[in-house]
């Protein structure tokens, strides 16, 4: 079965540490991690949010292979405008910009916007093909998570949102995903005000088990952690050795992985 490769370009939350404009301006560091986004293969981006003509440009990333861009949601540290028409500039025909099905967007140059219809499998190109969920996160932001089937293998990405909302939770069971990308923004924290919108690593170890249970994940299931906030968590190495016993990877900026 083909593989394909992800890089991790970014996965922080919005609250990044002030070394990013200074001795990690033009490298990747798994501490000061910059605005979350990945590269599908070489043309499909996930969010173009803070930092990721940045990202691009450490990782060398050719932007005129890119074609799509997913979107899952409209916050700054996710999407900002400019950046997709960056993206798009030079390219013969536009790029798509898959939002959700009532996503309001800027006129962009360049930039084809597609509205997602709700747990519907879309083709995007031969062999690739994308479902979009409702996220539980700022309703004004337009958020969603995604399930990817690429040659075969799915793909579950879901990144600020905190557990899950009810609908979505019954589009993911039985799925069986290979591989998922969780957001993991609050770190240990108990008491966390921003539960209702993100996750901590306890939220994480009580919703893996039943989501295994019911068959959104498999026992081989990779589970990337993402979207660590850098004021929140420890530093990287610190957080892999915390969760290696719950069978949770962490990403960090400039890691690629085999799909």
């Amino acid at each position: 079965m083909q593989t394909t490769k992800l890089t991790f370009l970014g996965t922080a939350a919005a609250n990044f540490l002030p070394e990013l404009k200074t001795i990690y301006k033009d490298c990747f560091d798994k501490t000061a991690r910059r605005a979350s986004c990945v590269l599908i293969g070489e043309n499909y981006l996930i969010d173009c949010g803070m930092y990721v003509m940045e990202s691009i440009r450490i990782a060398g990333v050719d932007t005129g292979k890119i074609t799509d861009i997913f979107l899952t949601h409209t916050h700054a540290d996710h999407f900002v405008a400019e950046h997709a028409e960056q993206i798009a500039a030079g390219h013969e025909k536009p790029i798509r910009l898959w939002v959700r099905r009532d996503a309001q967007l800027p006129p962009m140059e360049n930039v084809e916007v597609v509205h997602l219809p709700l747990h519907t499998e879309v083709e995007v190109a031969e062999g690739i093909s994308v479902a979009s969920m409702d996220a539980n996160h700022d309703a004004e932001s337009f958020p969603q998570h995604f399930i990817f089937t690429i040659h075969g293998k799915k793909l579950m990405y879901a990144l600020d949102g905190g557990w899950f909302l009810t609908e979505s939770y019954n589009f993911m069971r039985k799925q069986g995903v290979d591989m998922a990308v969780l957001d993991s923004t609050c770190g240990e924290a108990l008491g966390e005000w921003r539960i209702g919108s993100h996750n901590t690593l306890p939220m994480i170890r009580l919703m893996v088990p039943s989501l295994k249970k019911w068959g959104t994940f498999r026992e081989d299931t990779r589970i990337y952690l993402s979207h660590l906030a850098p004021k929140l968590h420890a530093p990287h190495d610190e957080i892999v050795e915390s969760v290696a016993n719950d069978g949770l990877l962490v990403a960090y900026d400039g890691l690629t992985v085999m799909l």
